[in-house]
Order: structure tokens, then sequence, then C-alpha cells
């Protein structure tokens, strides 16, 4: 009979709520025991005896009425629990006062030991619709001599305070659930730093290693949490900050009537902001960490963390990886090391300069998380606008970096910078000091190439985008006209084999020209160099010579506007991440009308080697020069042979007769680039060899066009018998060069060269 007793007194104390016997208050002669709850008064909340499932201990603890799944919002004993076998455990108020668990032998689990009632026989424990439960005098006393709201576990409730009072010592922070079956206390915390402006933390191992943080507080929300609407409307936390009475607390409310919520320090380490409608199923709409970056220090001292990108970790513009082998197999926690030495730190017995040259400067990181180990300034006086911000900082030699928010102030970084993101949206504008010299998106380290208008650097947009910047020379001998004739012309282009322009400066002097990057640059990087042109197999060079016919069709018959390259030639065909060809620089190229119509121009353009007979003796161009081109373009792109070196003495022939020569005779294929051995197709190489010579015929006529062009690269059709071509005179050693307005002196044939035509 016991045993079946038990049994039953067992089940009854695992049943919810609503098959229990509620209270709505604890007194001396009314304790809580196994079976019954206590509930507030609105019946929001209600508090009681719970085991956890496949768990054999039993727990005093609190949760929302009605709300499932079951959510348990504190604990008394989370480090001692009851036994289940113990149905004679029960909450009581005791002699002096406390509130105080006791187990079936009456030994006391769990106190409130510092409460001392004036009057213990009337104290009374109740259970308030905030959940907080708390202790008082008697029933009608304002006044709590003890609350649970003072003891948090791993769950803030709308009205509780997170924080410290640096006085008293006391802190209130939030501690993880070991597992989602043990309540003891795990190895995260949560709570306020004691800077300011303040940020919320997660800890590790009782607050010794920082886990993840929110960035400071700028009177209404965290800087450095990315937040969505929804939880705009759906909360709200504030922060009170006073400084002479030493103390820090956040708060969290509800800002919507039928929306009940709650903040949770997950098993995890995770703090999420949980809420549910109109007691329904709960729903996180906040979760930090939520990537990789939200890790503190995912990418060490002065790197940067971008979630979005692969891999996520860069070193800061002006930095460079600490250990570089660690950093490529993705151990990143080494951090970064300064490039540059800054100009402040090279002055001896000098305060530092604010007006010279080499001055160090600010970059602007847009959209960032900033740092730790902030400094606020602004309540100081020295930094009421964001110049006095600059200039502080600037002053200072160990000041690395500055940010000025608008709800804050002036906020610097001395020494250390850690724990930086770069967000999609949001974040703030951080300045990071570096040397002047890293700051010039024109230093000599930044150069791609050297081209006829002037030199291509590579460059970032703020966002972190790289991209090559065209700058115009001011002793190109070019203009502003072919700068807007680029400009328009590219702009009004779309094609996978084009490259593409994102934008352009003109100011006073300068004048830029912004295209996507290339990250493989241009083509002749690889062809012309001895230890490279290995990586241009035969199917990447293949595919590269498809590529620009479908580009150059594209200009000529498939674009709105008709389009003559002039200077295609092989430093003007970049290369993306894969390989595939993008035709570039069109600052030289003209739109005609009409298919086969012949201009004439008294001011020849192009590139020796590259430039038709038509065009480089009587200044007539046409589609037909661009093919001409093209011709000489795939030829080299076969042989990986230049045409303007290449010269054999013994038979007085210059590249494009020797190519004729060897295809006349049957042996074409010993054009072929030797570093490719055998591993190409015969077939390919003899159609394209085929049609260079087709292509660099004298007469116009009897040249391709790009449709035919793609037509034989793309069938079996062969095209007619080439002519021999015989003028080859620009590449004779033993003919005169003729006079060019500008010298090609250029290593990579990328500078623009002029004919004077007759």
């Amino acid at each position: 009979m016991g045993i079946v007793l038990l049994f039953f007194l067992f089940i009854f104390s695992l049943l919810p709520s609503q098959y229990s016997a509620q209270l709505y208050n604890i007194t001396p002669s009314n304790p809580l025991a196994l079976g019954q709850t206590l509930v507030s008064p609105g019946r929001i909340y209600e508090l009681g005896f719970f085991s956890l499932s496949n768990s054999t201990n039993r727990y005093l603890g609190l949760w929302h009425n009605d709300i499932y799944p079951r959510k348990f919002v504190w604990l008394a004993n989370r480090e001692k629990p009851l036994s289940s076998a113990d149905t004679s455990a029960n909450l009581r108020i005791s002699s002096n006062g406390n509130l105080e668990l006791v187990d079936g032998k009456q030994k006391s689990v769990w106190s409130t030991i510092e409460v001392s009632s004036s009057n213990s026989t009337s104290a009374v424990a109740v259970l308030l619709d905030t959940g907080n439960f708390v202790v008082k005098d008697d029933i009608g006393a304002d006044e709590f001599i003890w609350q649970s709201f003072d003891y948090p576990c791993d769950t803030m409730l709308p009205g509780q305070l997170l924080g410290f009072d640096s006085k008293s010592g006391k802190r209130y922070v939030l501690t993880n659930w070991k597992s989602d079956n043990d309540p003891s206390m795990g190895i995260f915390s949560s709570g306020l730093s004691p800077e300011t402006p303040s940020q919320m933390f997660v800890w590790i191992n009782n607050g010794s290693t920082p886990h993840c943080r929110s960035g400071p507080w700028d009177k209404s929300k965290f800087i450095g949490i990315v937040t969505n609407t929804q939880w705009q409307y759906l909360s709200g936390y504030t922060l009170e900050d006073d400084v002479k009475q030493g103390t820090k607390y956040l708060s969290y409310y509800n800002l919507v009537d039928n929306i009940t919520g709650y903040t949770e320090m997950s098993s995890d380490g995770s703090v999420r902001l949980l809420y549910s409608e109109n007691g329904k199923n709960w729903n996180a709409v906040v979760k930090v960490p939520n990537n990789a970056c939200d890790i503190y220090g995912t990418c060490g001292p002065l790197g940067v963390c971008k979630a979005s990108e692969s891999p996520i970790c860069k070193c800061l513009k002006g930095f460079v990886p600490k250990l570089r082998d660690e950093w490529r197999k993705g151990n990143w926690t080494a951090g970064c090391v300064r490039q540059t030495k800054l100009f402040c730190e090279r002055q001896t017995n000098i305060s530092v300069s604010t007006t010279g040259k080499q001055d160090d400067g600010f970059l602007k990181m847009a959209r960032s998380k900033v740092p730790d180990h902030h400094v606020y300034i602004s309540s100081l006086g020295d930094a009421d606008t964001f110049e006095d911000c600059k200039m502080v900082c600037l002053k200072n030699c160990s000041c690395l970096a500055y940010a000025y928010v608008n709800t804050i102030g002036c906020l610097l970084w001395f020494n250390y910078l850690i724990d930086i993101q770069v967000f999609p949206s949001d974040g703030e504008d951080l300045y990071i000091r570096l040397a002047q010299s890293e700051l010039d998106s024109f230093s000599i380290k930044n150069k791609l190439g050297q081209g006829g208008f002037g030199p291509v650097y590579k460059g970032m947009l703020p966002e972190g985008k790289e991209i090559a910047v065209k700058r115009l020379s001011s002793s190109s001998g070019q203009g502003v006209e072919e700068f807007k004739n680029e400009m328009l012309l590219i702009s009004e282009l779309q094609h996978k084999n084009l490259v593409r322009i994102m934008g352009c400066c003109v100011k006073e002097d300068e004048k830029l020209l912004i295209y996507e990057f290339m990250p493989n640059k241009s083509l002749d990087t690889f062809l012309f160099d001895l230890t490279k042109r290995a990586v241009l197999d035969w199917a990447t060079r293949f595919n590269i010579i498809q590529g620009v016919a479908r580009g150059l069709l594209y200009l000529h018959h498939d674009s709105y506007l008709k389009i003559i390259h002039r200077d295609l030639k092989v430093s003007n065909i970049l290369l993306d991440e894969k390989m595939n060809p993008k035709i570039s620089d069109f600052g030289l190229a003209r739109i005609v009308e009409g298919t086969q119509i012949l201009e004439n121009t008294q001011r020849v353009v192009g590139t020796r080697g590259y430039i038709s007979p038509e065009y480089a003796m009587g200044g007539i161009f046409s589609e037909k020069s661009d093919v001409y081109s093209f011709g000489v373009l795939v030829l080299e792109i076969i042989s990986s042979k230049k045409t303007t070196s290449f010269y054999l003495y013994d038979q007085q022939l210059g590249f494009l007769a020797y190519a004729w020569k060897l295809w006349n005779e049957g042996m074409g294929l010993k054009l072929v680039d030797e570093v490719l051995g055998d591993s190409y197709s015969s077939s390919e190489v003899m159609k394209c060899v085929h049609i260079g010579l087709l292509c660099v015929q004298d007469n116009t006529t009897d040249r391709p066009t790009m449709t035919d062009i793609a037509l034989m690269l793309n069938s079996e059709i062969d095209g007619p018998k080439p002519k021999k071509p015989l003028f080859t005179i620009q590449n004779s050693a033993s003919y005169p060069k003729p006079q060019y307005e500008n010298s090609d002196s250029s290593k990579n044939e990328a500078s623009i060269t002029v004919i004077e035509g007759r």
C-alpha cells in the first residue's frame, strides 16, 4: 500500500499546474508542498516543483503559466536538486523569516539566508505578475525584504535588472544551464562591462575570458548587434548608468501588450530574445553570437571579420598576418601586424606634427562593429565634434583608431584593436590610423599595370569590395575626350566577356575609371612569363580565344551600339578568378554605323604589331581592323610568342610570315608553345592557326567577320585558304620602324602608340 501511495504522489508531482492545488501566498503556517503551485494574481506565472525529462532530480522553479513548451525562468536549488523519491520536501518561511527549501528530513537545501524579518510570524512570500518571487514583512507591505529578481539564473524577465553596484559589490548576471537537462551553472555568464558606455558581454569560465560582446550602448541599443525591425517593434531595453552611485543596470520591457518575452542565456553560450504572441509558442528574434564573426576575437588583433566572405578573416588595410602559415590554414587568432611604421613612431624628441605631408592619416571602414577596449572622451569636453575627435587621436601616437557616434560621442582606441567586424548593414564608421603611404589608393605596391592613358591600381571600396582604378596620366598625351569616351561606351555595354565599369571620378585634374577587379590581371602576365605560362593549358587558351571572339562578336554585331575597339591586344584581355577572359580598355573605341563602313582618320592609334595594314598606312579602320588584331592575338595565345619581338633572322621572317610558312608547309603544330608538350587537341590548334591566319590577311575583304569566326570556332566548317601576309615590315629588323607619337616602352605592351596616317 505504501509503495502505491508513493507512486501516485510521484506522478501527481509531475502533473501540469491545472491538476495541482494552487496557492496565492506562502506563510509560516502555509508552506508550499509537493503537488502544489504558487500562482501570480493574474495567473501569468507559476512556481512549484518539477523534474526534467530523463532525470531523477527535482527542482523548485518558476515558469510562464499556460505557454508551451514550458520555460523555467528561475530556479531556487539549481545546484542542489532534491531526489524525486523525496515526497515530503516543501518550501516554507522559517522561524527567523527566511524562505527555506527543506527535504523530507527537514534538512535545509536552499535558503534566503540574508532575510531578517522584523515580524517572522507575519512574513509572506508571493509571486507577482512580473515573475518576481518576493518576501515581504506582511501581505500589505510595499517593500520587499527579498526578491528573486536579485538572483537571476539563465533568464532576464521584463523589469528585471542586469548589471552591478560597484559600491556594494553586488553583480547581477545570467549564467547558463550546463545542458538542456541539467540546470546547474554552466561555463558561460552574461552581464554588463564597467566602462562607459557599457557593453553586454558573454564570458567563459567565471568571467575570465570574453566569448562575445554587444558593442557600446548608444542610449537606445548596443551598436555591435545587427537587429531587425521586428525586434525593435517587439521589445525595448534601457540602460541606467549612475556614475555617482556606481551603478549600471540594464532592463528589458515589452513594447506590445499581447507580447510576452524574455532574454535567455542558452546552454551553448548564446543570448537570445524570445517572445510569445497571445500565449502561443516561443519564437527567437535575436541570437548572439549568430555566426563565427560574433565570436570574440575570431580574426585576432588587427584582423577584421566579414561573415559573408570566404575566408571570413582579413587583416586590416596596412597590416599583414603575423603567422602566415597559420593564417593560410584558417587559424587567425594570432592576428596581424603593421606593415609600414607610423610616421609619429619614427619621430624623436618632438611632439607629433599635424601639418606635414608625411603625417599619419585615417582609413574609413564603414558599417563596422567597433573594437573592444574603447576610451570615451566626449564627456571631458575635448572632442565635441567629429573633427575634434579626429585631432585628439591624431595628436597621440598611441591612438590607433577613433569613431564618432552621434548618440555617444568620441570613442578612441589605444595600443590594441580586437574583435572588429564589418556588417552588411548598420554598424558605424571606424577610422584606422595608417602611415600616409598606406593611404595612397595610388602607392607603387598597389600598381597593377601601365596603360597608354596611365597606370592602373588595385583599390577597395568602403564595403571591402576590390576594384581596379585606371588613373588618367597628365603626361599621357590623351585627354578628357578619350576618358569620357571609355566611360560612356562601356557603361552601355553588358557582356560576360567585357570588363564591367563600376563608376568614375572627375575632380580637378584627377580623372579615374573604376572597374571590377580581375584577380588574375591581364593575359600577358601569364602568356609571356617563362614561369607562369604553364598555367595556361590548352583548354584554358582555347577558352580564352572563344571568349574574346564572343566579346568582339557582341561589339561588332549584337550590341545596341556597333563598336570598333581599335586596341585589341594581349595586355587588354583581363582574366577573372576562373581564367575567363574579359576585353578591357575602351578609351580608343569608336561607334560606327552600318555593317561594312570604312572610316578614315588622320590620327592612327593602337599598338605596334596589332595594327592592320590599311589602318597603319591609310588611317582607314573598320570592324576588320579588330579582326586583324584578333588574328594576331590568337597566334600569340597558341605560341606564347610576341609578334613585336619575334624575328627569324636566317629566313628574314617576322612572326606572321613565320606562322603562315609553318601552316602552308603542313607543320602548323610546330607553332604550339612547347610547355604544352603533347597535351592539346591538334584539331583545335590547327583550326585556331587557320582562323588566325585568315584574320591577318592584308586585304580587308579576305578577312572573315566575327560572325564567320564564331561559326568556325564552334563547328567543323573550314574557311578558305589564307593568303600569305605581306605587310610584315613593322616586324622586320631590317626595316626601319615607323615614327610613333608615344614610345611603346612598356614591358607588357600596355602603352598606347600612335602612327600618323599618310
